[in-house]
């Protein structure tokens, strides 16, 4: 418990992240450490999705965890032949509904918009699968990221 506590609390004192008037896919633009999910989401054509009503909770990679994936992986995803693999794995990422770290329980799952499920695990630190929440909480008008340091892979 005081794990979710101190990373909302972090999170909450950084002026950076209040809560926004901008859409999910303006506020990851702002942050500025998005531009391959951004670019990503472009070629997939969600971009409009996640400009959309929502609520939408997003587990947003940062660059360099784009980075970190194979040499090639990303040039290949974003080629038009790829596509529906590409929106799979973005949507992946994406959970229905605005949930908070504080709505969070360890070892709980949840569903995402590509149909498979996600795993919190609260042992050490906020996990999703095996990537670790860096920042929580950054609210945007129609829902809010978590900021992760890898690329989650839907199972094949």
């Amino acid at each position: 418990m005081f794990r979710k506590f101190a990373l909302v609390a972090a999170v909450a004192a950084t002026p950076a992240f209040a809560m926004s008037e901008k859409d999910i896919v303006e506020t990851a633009t702002e942050a500025g450490s998005f531009e391959t999910l951004l670019a990503a989401a472009s070629a997939a054509g969600l971009v409009d999705t996640l400009k959309g009503e929502g609520p939408f909770t997003v587990f947003a990679p940062t660059d360099e965890a784009f980075a970190a994936l194979p040499e090639g992986t990303v040039d290949s995803l974003l080629l038009p032949e790829n596509k529906d693999q590409l929106v799979s794995i973005l949507t992946y990422h994406v959970v229905p509904g605005k949930v908070m770290s504080t709505d969070l329980q360890d070892d709980m799952t949840a569903a995402t918009v590509q149909g498979g499920d996600v795993t919190i695990d609260l042992d050490e630190g906020v996990m999703v699968n095996d990537a670790t929440v860096v920042t929580a909480d950054i609210e945007a008008e129609n829902g809010v990221i978590h900021v992760i340091d890898k690329v989650i892979m839907p199972a094949s």
